[in-house]
Parts: C-alpha cells; structure tokens; sequence
C-alpha cells in the first residue's frame, strides 16, 4: 500500500520538534481525518535555512510532514511556495488515493508559515521581494 520511501520518513522522520524563534508557523488541520500539521521555518537572507514539525495524524501525515521540510530547506521562499503537494507525494514514491489529502496538508502548511513570515516581515517594515507578493494571491 505505502512505498518504501514513505514507510522510512514514518519510521525515521526528519526534521521533528519545536523551533526555537521561528521565522514563520503554519497550522493546518484536516476535521475529517483528525490529522494536524504544525511547520516552523527559518528564514536568512530569502532562504528557508531550517523546516521543523509536529504532526498528528496517521503515518501518512508523518511521512508527508517529514517529507515537505526535506523539500523546502535551501530553497527560497519564491521556490518554497511552488513546492505542491504532488510534488511531496512523488518525492515520496507516490500515495494511495485515499491518503493524498495529507499531501494537501503539508502544501498547505508551508504556504501558511510562508504567509506567516511574510505577514511578520511586513510587520517589522521589511520590504518583500515581488515575486514573493505575486504567490501569496495563487
């Protein structure tokens, strides 16, 4: 049913834990499943340095968490918030229909600590790249 790459980011996920100061938080929640998602970022000069998160949920939802701040680290946040859930479901070696919405929750809760950081640098008077602009209307 799950791939060999999914049940490894279950059973050795990556990047779990609560950051200390961080840049950006999403929390997403699925009602129906039950499945929550909690991302942390880092962000330096434009680029997320670090993804931490604390999920609740199946094994799925641990694997696409895991998978998700894989994904993100290093990119820029312009990279960060092209990253879809397909993209975390292949990286994964692919989902069971029925469990794709937890791919939907991981995308979701990126673009939400990317939102996040966003709305706290607009806060704090800092000037946003353009591009950064344009993909919080997608």
């Amino acid at each position: 049913m799950y791939s060999e790459k999914v049940m490894e980011h279950f059973r050795n996920p990556r990047n779990v834990g609560e950051m200390e100061n961080p840049d950006g938080v999403g929390k997403v929640g699925n009602p129906v499943c039950g499945d929550i998602m909690e991302l942390s970022i880092k962000v330096a000069d434009g680029v997320i340095t670090d993804a931490k998160f604390r999920t609740f949920g199946c094994g799925a939802a641990i694997a696409t968490s895991s998978m998700v701040t894989e994904l993100v680290k290093g990119k820029t946040i312009e990279e960060a918030v092209r990253i879809s859930n397909k993209a975390v479901a292949e990286a994964l070696g692919g989902l069971p229909p029925i469990k794709m919405h937890c791919s939907v929750l991981a995308e979701q809760a990126l673009r939400s600590a990317i939102q996040d950081y966003q709305e706290r640098r607009k806060k704090e008077g800092e000037e946003q790249p353009a591009a950064a602009k344009s993909s919080q209307e997608d």
